[in-house]
Order: structure tokens, then C-alpha cells, then sequence
């Protein structure tokens, strides 16, 4: 059973009823407390060195260190972030000025893709051609067992995860994931790793330690689900840097709606445990409520958030283009998984990552 709270930040028309905005969910963890506070202020944390970081992003501290705090016990029992404060309910603070019926909207402008970087791992297996699929381990193999894998951080004193993805970049240092998987009630996540292809406490590829991480600012300044997309660049492991490692997928943005989709991650909230790689596939939906996502019939659970949703996904090599991540649902509608539209604010993002 998927875990509720109250609310969901942005994620609804200004002057939503409550009972309403009450309804949603996070499947991919965003927590009550995030709702009990105002905006957060836009302002990134420093890094180690004591040097200022850009606002809207993280500059992380020791790479080395945070990869040595993720043992494989620590990973097995890290918290999918919806369940740190399961069980609360809480009213959000209101921000909005006078009611607006509008449909929220976010920038478009026209289509852009990035093809995938193909791994020197991750071999083609079987493909389970499944589609639609609502939920089910990947036997697939390809580039995708490579690429995706778990976030882990630290959350407000407690360990706890999400998912992401490794993707195409000039710095071939970039994984995307979801704002709340990097940010989470005006705090920067710390500790923060990415374990590409994790299975069981096993990190095959490595644990990839931030050296930055990034949202879009309309998640940094007030946490709008509307942009709830995250990003990461990583430190090198052993002299080598990440796609060079694990591949790159592809990217695309500007899409339009209503498309075939294959959403991927490492939910580890029952009846899921976090130790495989699960995916769902479907005709998407444009969300018909209060938010502009794309919308997917989904059971994936807590610990999903941040991974990857592809089109043009070829289940024979496992690659595609990331078109959005794993990120909320709503309460009345279960076994249904909503992920941000990948538009001008999500490119902007990708390019200042991978320029990074």
C-alpha cells in the first residue's frame, strides 16, 4: 500500500479547495513537514571549502566521504523517503493570492533531443515485452540495468533514498532524479551518492558521491511539483567518470502529451523492497486535475522518486530518451504515478548540470 500525506506543495490551482489538495499523495516521498512551512528561500548551501554555492543549487562536501558512509548496510536500511513521517497529517500554508482557475502551464518551446551514450555494459537479455505494464521487476537487461539506480542521502538526521538515472552530458558526470530527491522542505539533502545498478547493498559500478546537486527554480524557491525535477553532478570514482562507466541515456524535452512511456526505479516501500530494479509502461495521460503532468498507471511505491521515464524506449538494447521522473500521485486515484513535463525549466536545468 502506497503511504499518504495530506498534501502535495504546487500541485494544485491556486485556490484549490483543501479537502481537495488533501487528496494527494507522495509515492515518491515527499514528506508532511514539507507542508507545514512556508516558500523556501532560493539560496544554495556551501560546500566544504566554505565557498558560496549558486542559488538553486548544493555545492555537496567530500565526495570521498560520503561514498565511505554508504555502506551496504547502511543502503539496505535506508528509509524510502515518503515514509519518514508516515502517519501525520498536516493543512499546507497558503501562498496564493486570489483564486485562479487557469490550468498551470509551464514554458515550451520547441522539441529537443539528446541521444543516448551507449555503455560498454550492461548486455542485452531477454526482453519481457510487456506493455502496458503496472508493475514488474526488469528482466530485460540493456543499458537501463547500467544507468539507473539509487539515490541515498541524508534527510533531516536520517538515512533514506530515491531513484535517478546517469544520462547523456558534456561533463559525463550528470544524473537526473526528482527536486525532492536533492531538496525537501527548504533543506539541501547531504551525504548524497548515486549506485547505479544496485542490487541487495551491492554497488557494481560504484558509488557515485555529489559534488553539486541542482533543481529547477520554481522547486527551489517554493517546492512546485509542476517542476519537481532534481539533477547531480558526481564526482569521478577511480579516475573515471560516471558514463563513461555506466552509459548515458538519452533525453527529450518538449515532447507534447499522451505518448508511450516506460517509468523505471527502486521502490523499497511494500510491496516492494528497494533491491531490485522495477518498471511500468503505458499510454501516458496529460494529468486532468491540478498539475501539468504526465500521468501513468503505475504501482511503483516510496523509494521510486527520481527514476527515469523514457519515450522511444527500446526494451531489446534498454535504452531511451528521459522525458520525466518518477514523482507524485493522487490518494483517490491509486496505482496511478505522475512525472513533471520535461520543458524549457528541466532543459535549462540539464544544460547548467552538464556545463557543470
Amino acid at each position: 500500500m502506497r503511504r499518504i500525506v495530506s498534501t502535495l506543495p504546487g500541485a494544485r490551482r491556486r485556490g484549490a479547495s483543501r479537502a481537495v489538495a488533501g487528496a494527494l499523495t507522495a509515492v515518491g516521498a515527499l514528506l508532511v513537514s514539507a507542508l507545514q512551512t512556508g516558500p523556501a528561500g532560493a539560496v544554495g548551501t556551501s560546500g566544504a571549502s566554505g565557498a558560496a554555492a549558486a542559488p538553486g543549487t548544493r555545492a555537496a562536501t567530500s565526495p570521498s566521504s560520503a561514498a565511505a558512509f554508504w555502506t551496504a548496510e547502511r543502503m539496505r536500511e535506508a528509509t524510502p523517503l515518503d515514509l519518514l513521517s508516515a502517519g501525520t497529517g498536516a493543512a499546507p500554508k497558503r501562498s496564493g493570492k486570489a483564486a485562479d482557475t487557469a490550468t498551470p502551464s509551464v514554458r515550451r518551446g520547441p522539441e529537443r533531443t539528446v541521444r543516448p551514450t551507449l555503455p560498454g555494459t550492461g548486455a542485452a537479455a531477454a526482453a519481457p515485452r510487456s506493455f502496458p505494464q503496472a508493475g514488474g521487476a526488469w528482466t530485460g537487461g540493456g543499458a537501463v540495468t547500467s544507468t539507473a539506480g539509487r539515490v541515498f542521502f541524508t534527510y533531516q538526521g536520517r538515512t533514506a533514498s530515491c531513484s535517478g538515472n546517469a544520462v547523456t552530458s558534456a561533463n559525463k558526470s550528470t544524473v537526473l532524479t526528482a527536486g525532492h530527491c536533492v531538496k525537501l522542505n527548504g533543506a539541501w539533502h547531504t551525504d548524497w551518492v548515486f549506485v547505479p545498478g544496485y542490487h541487495d547493498g551491492q554497488a557494481p559500478y560504484g558509488k557515485w558521491a555529489a559534488s553539486k546537486t541542482l533543481s529547477t527554480p520554481q522547486w527551489t524557491a517554493s517546492e512546485d511539483i509542476n517542476y519537481d525535477v532534481g539533477a547531480a553532478v558526481v564526482a569521478p570514482v577511480g579516475g573515471q567518470r560516471l558514463t563513461d562507466a555506466v552509459g548515458g541515456q538519452g533525453l527529450a524535452f518538449n515532447t507534447g502529451y499522451n505518448k508511450p512511456m516506460y517509468a523505471f526505479g527502486y521502490p523499497a516501500a511494500a510491496p516492494y523492497d528497494g533491491s531490485k530494479l522495477i518498471y511500468c509502461s503505458g499510454n501516458t495521460i496529460k494529468d486532468p486535475l491540478f498539475s501539468t503532468d504526465h500521468g501513468m498507471s503505475c504501482n511503483m511505491t516510496g523509494g521510486s522518486s527520481g527514476g527515469p521515464w523514457f519515450t522511444r524506449f527500446d526494451e531489446a538494447t534498454g535504452t531511451g530518451l528521459q522525458s520525466s521522473v518518477n514523482s507524485f500521485g493522487y490518494t483517490f486515484l491509486p496505482n496511478t504515478m505522475f512525472g513533471p513535463y520535461f520543458g524549457d525549466d528541466a532543459e535549462n536545468l540539464y544544460n547548467e548540470a552538464q556545463s557543470s
